[in-house]
């Protein structure tokens, strides 16, 4: 006999083959089934000699999986370096999924608990207790799910508190587009400063706004990473130098080996969040219990604040 598949499960047991799904799944999304039900699938696949090559492995607490696709592997290489150096440290194996819908429900089983790089967490995952910790806050969530993540609006706060130190009372402060929660974090905190004009997008910054608001009086500039080079080109562009000119911060760190002085603003603890996640997830899996951990910003001194004349 050829491979037995769950059709053939549901066929000997005359049940549906949702039903088999949902048995040897473990029943994780709560389904209501009959014992009589239950018992008769199992028999079923016992006498098929089923082997489910995703069937779920005794728990033992020690293979996390990372759930996360493609883009954000690429753009997260720190924190995932902080993930693998902490699993390491407790003794902790990893699995990578990068499949999407069902078969991620699925294939969850084989890990005791998984940390969540970005996109959406499945409803099924949410509703059966699985251990799960996201990297970042993700509003959709409410909560029910513990997070990691950069305290972003106190370290946003003391970038423009150092401009206000030094003189400066008219800064503008160029927003990336995107609407996530890092990003509102950011201006939270900017926002608790009187007299910082807010730019909502950034990434279009043209010249001709550089010379139109300096000559407003504008004195010191504050962008997000992701609008940092846009700002930069703008600055170029209009003769303004910098810090001579207007003063720059950028709330995170450009990429090392970018040109010229290093810039003022605060650095993301990008590997420190990879490794607090792990940890967190180890409390989840062990106790069942966890709870949103902030980690703060360090300090960029950087050279690209000076005093107002």
């Amino acid at each position: 006999m050829g491979r037995v598949r769950q059709a053939d499960i549901a066929r000997v047991a005359g049940v549906s083959q949702a039903t088999v799904s949902v048995v040897l799944g473990g029943n994780r999304t709560g389904v209501r089934l009959a014992e009589s039900t239950r018992l008769r699938v199992l028999e079923a696949a016992r006498r098929l000699g089923y082997a489910d090559p995703l069937a779920k492995r005794p728990a033992c607490q020690d293979l996390f999986g990372i759930c996360a696709t493609t883009p954000v592997f690429e753009a997260h290489q720190a924190v995932l370096a902080g993930i693998a150096a902490e699993a390491a440290a407790l003794g902790k194996d990893l699995i990578v999924f990068a499949a999407a819908g069902p078969a991620l429900v699925r294939r969850t089983r084989l890990a005791d608990g998984c940390l969540f790089l970005g996109g959406p967490v499945p409803q099924e995952l949410l509703t059966g207790g699985f251990p799960i910790v996201h990297i970042g806050r993700c509003a959709e969530l409410g909560g029910r799910v513990p997070c990691v993540d950069a305290d972003y609006a106190p370290a946003s706060a003391e970038v423009v508190a150092r401009l206000v130190r030094a003189g400066h009372r008219r800064i503008r402060y160029l927003r990336e587009p995107a609407d996530t929660p890092a990003a509102r974090e950011r201006e939270r905190g900017i926002r608790t400063a009187a007299g910082v004009v807010v730019v909502a997008d950034g990434t279009g910054l043209a010249e001709a706004a550089i010379r139109g608001w300096l000559a407003e009086g504008m004195t010191a500039l504050v962008v997000d990473e992701a609008v940092l080079a846009p700002a930069q080109r703008a600055l170029r562009a209009a003769g303004a130098t910098v810090p001579g000119d207007v003063s720059l911060a950028v709330l995170g760190r450009p990429p090392s080996g970018t040109a010229g002085p290093e810039i003022s603003g605060f650095e993301v603890p990008r590997r420190a969040l990879g490794r607090e996640a792990v940890r967190l997830l180890a409390s989840v899996v062990g106790t069942g219990a966890g709870r949103h951990r902030l980690l703060t910003c360090p300090p960029v001194a950087g050279e690209t604040i000076a005093p107002v004349a």
